[in-house]
């Protein structure tokens, strides 16, 4: 009964195609932009921000770029944060060479680098497809890996990058509530673009190349054209993102901060919160953000004392197992679940 469609009547095609077709779906977003930038800076603490929140943000905005290679376009990577590395380097070289440009100029720039990175090691998905272009992708993470701890020039010779504190406009973004401020309003501008790119027809092309791409290229789709989109779009966001984690969470970094390890993560990240969603992005990164914290807090809650090194095997352990129960039992993700409890509510209370 709550999300029922009775009486709301599309006249127009503007209306019958904008993002969010049901008024309770619209009232609900707009209420929780109103939360998120009005109430939660002055309700959160310090902590939460650092440790919780800022990570998820932008984590979400690159995991958001992945599912349009992986989801939208059906095209594997393994190494994606190696182009969320090259974002970070580019925009420290750029903020150190060039002190002049503004930081949002910065990140523009520093996403085209890595989407033409990404174009690059994209070209062996005209030929192959599967698990050979996630092997592909893999020697880009191990190459990238190799040209971040080897070419000195792109940390200034120093043993890691350490950039400035952003500025904007003569704001500095220094304080937690300001960096959730400043990564919330970016994460909803790409969020909105990255919508409008996948009901577009270069989303159509995408996902028409995913489900078969001979047939794509039948009814007149390039997937040359598609396949090289997907990755340079992707590219894209996971450079920007890449900027974000170096310049705002972690203010220092080495090469090892953009590794293998996170490239799994995000992988991971849109197989459990769902391919092919842009919601699931979000799912997915509030998952593996939030739940290990809770692993980690659980026993201590419940009374249980437990060695560091056991609390640390322990939470690998359960989240592996809830990894593979995510991928036998709900293999869409958690956005089929949303999904799933939304169309409950629009038939509630009849059971059928």
């Amino acid at each position: 009964m709550f999300f029922r469609e009775n009486g709301q009547f599309k006249s127009t095609y503007r209306a019958d195609q904008q993002l969010l077709p049901i008024l309770q779906d619209r009232v609900f977003m707009a209420g929780l932009v109103a939360f998120a930038f009005l109430v939660v800076p002055f309700v959160a603490s310090d902590y939460l921000f650092l440790s919780l929140v800022i990570p998820f943000l932008i984590l979400t905005l690159a995991a958001i770029g992945l599912n349009l290679l992986v989801g939208y376009c059906g095209q594997i990577s393994i190494g994606h944060a190696a182009f969320m590395g090259v974002g970070a380097y580019a925009a420290y070289n750029l903020v150190l060479r060039l002190p002049f440009l503004n930081f949002l100029v910065v990140l523009v720039l520093a996403g085209f680098v890595a989407a033409a990175v990404g174009m690059l090691f994209g070209i062996p998905s005209l030929r192959i497809k599967g698990l050979y272009l996630g092997v592909a992708t893999l020697a880009a993470q191990f190459f990238l890996d190799w040209v971040f701890a080897r070419v000195k020039w792109l940390t200034n010779y120093a043993p890691s990058a350490s950039p400035p504190p952003v500025e904007l406009f003569g704001w500095t973004v220094d304080t937690p509530v300001r960096k959730y401020l400043f990564l919330l309003s970016v994460l909803l501008v790409f969020t909105l673009l990255a919508k409008n790119l996948v009901r577009g027809h270069i989303g159509r092309a995408w996902m028409a190349t995913r489900d078969m791409d001979v047939a794509a290229e039948v009814i007149g789709i390039r997937p040359i054209y598609a396949k090289l989109t997907a990755f340079g779009v992707s590219s894209f966001f996971c450079g920007v993102a890449g900027a974000l984690w170096g310049f705002v969470h972690l203010g220092a970094w080495e090469p090892l901060a953009f590794d293998l390890n996170l490239s799994l993560s995000l992988l991971f990240m849109i197989i459990i919160g769902g391919m092919g969603s842009i919601l699931g992005a979000y799912f997915g990164a509030a998952f593996f953000v939030v739940l290990p914290i809770l692993l980690n807090r659980i026993p201590g809650m419940l009374g249980f004392e437990m060695s560091t090194a056991t609390a640390s095997h322990l939470e690998v352990m359960i989240f592996g197992v809830l990894i593979v129960l995510f991928l036998a039992l709900e293999p869409h993700g958690l956005a089929r679940l949303w999904a799933i409890g939304k169309q409950k509510l629009r038939l509630w209370p009849f059971p059928y």
